[in-house]
């Protein structure tokens, strides 16, 4: 089946359809339930997620509250550079992380010159070592219980690194 095919099929999948309209808002959602967060990509993420206090203070709670997880992937680091310790610190100060960086963007393109903020450089002036490899493959740094993916190729090494840390008996 071609990639297209495959996602024609998924349109038409009524229990994926029926999640993706029931979806909760984070309004919704209560954070003592959860033990992760997964900030996904998509340049889209770049806006109204980084600056969406709700967002930010479920992630915290999970992080710092239930001793949870919090990862990204691909243009989802965006997610990352607002998000604060409760002692004011960034999360992401002395962590190493990755994402998806500026000199992979297609800098000359309508789409770049309108992002508000470029995810390495923003979370190196936050105090992140920000780590990359190669364009074309997966990438995933782990730091603690921070976990991010380089580009769409790290999308399932995210989530398989999250599971791991969360199999890890709390120490």
């Amino acid at each position: 089946m071609t990639e297209a095919g495959e996602f024609r099929s998924r349109l038409y999948d009524a229990d994926l359809m029926y999640a993706l309209g029931h979806t909760y808002t984070p309004a919704q959602i209560d954070p003592a339930r959860y033990r992760a967060v997964y900030f996904v990509g998509g340049s889209n993420a770049i806006y109204g997620v980084p600056e969406n206090t709700q967002l930010q203070n479920i992630a915290m709670h999970v992080y710092e509250r239930n001793g949870g997880v919090v990862s990204a992937v691909c243009h989802g680091t965006a997610g990352l550079v607002n998000l604060r310790l409760s002692d004011g610190k960034y999360l992401i100060g002395g962590k190493r992380v990755s994402g998806y960086p500026e000199e992979f963007e297609r800098q000359d393109a309508a789409y770049f010159k309108e992002f508000p903020f470029l995810i390495r450089q923003t979370l190196e002036s936050r105090g992140g070592t920000f780590l990359t490899s190669a364009r074309d493959k997966g990438y995933v740094v782990v730091d603690g219980r921070l976990v991010t993916g380089q580009n769409y190729l790290s999308a399932k090494q995210v989530p398989e690194a999250v599971v791991e840390i969360l199999r890890k008996p709390a120490r």
